[in-house]
């Protein structure tokens, strides 16, 4: 607001502050920037919120490529990296830990999800470049037929531009 206009609001809408000295009016609005707002509460609790949902993402990636029971995020992950924060970091590791879904059915969807689309995308995949296939004929013991399918591939990677086998 330009200064004749502050002069002026000040005597017709606050005339008790119109003698207040600039300390006054600056200690008002460090008041005012400082205080408690409500969008900032949500703001740091979502990130906070955030950071475990991602943790989650990543521990269960971790879980699926190992290959270990789903349940194992609750029965080792969680108490190890309980008592990681609380030997190596000495914080309390209750309010960390709370915000890590690693329960064998949140660790289950979350696999499912990362995995949902990967058929169509090695289809997609298979259909677009060249490839080298070796099948095999079995029989299970209860003499059903099994086919078995070898796909060798080379994938170009974009990062580095690299090849790597699928």
């Amino acid at each position: 607001m330009k200064p004749s206009k502050l002069q002026d609001h000040l005597g017709r809408c606050h005339p008790d502050e119109t003698e207040k000295d600039l300390k006054y009016f600056q200690t008002l609005t460090d008041k005012f920037q400082k205080r408690p707002a409500l969008n900032r509460m949500f703001a740091s609790t979502s990130q906070r919120n955030h950071d475990g949902l991602r943790a989650s993402y990543n521990i269960s990636l971790l879980i699926a490529k190992s290959g270990k029971p789903h349940t194992i995020g609750e029965t080792l992950i969680l108490p190890a990296v309980e008592e990681v924060l609380k030997t190596v970091l000495h914080k309390p590791a209750s309010d960390i830990i709370k915000r890590i879904p690693l329960s064998n059915n949140t660790v289950e969807r979350r696999i499912d999800e990362m995995s949902s689309d990967i058929e169509s995308f090695l289809c997609h995949y298979l259909q677009t470049t060249r490839f080298s296939i070796q099948l095999d004929e079995s029989t299970l013991p209860d003499n059903a037929a099994l086919l078995l399918a070898y796909v060798r591939l080379i994938k170009k990677s974009t990062k580095n531009c690299s090849s790597q086998e699928l």
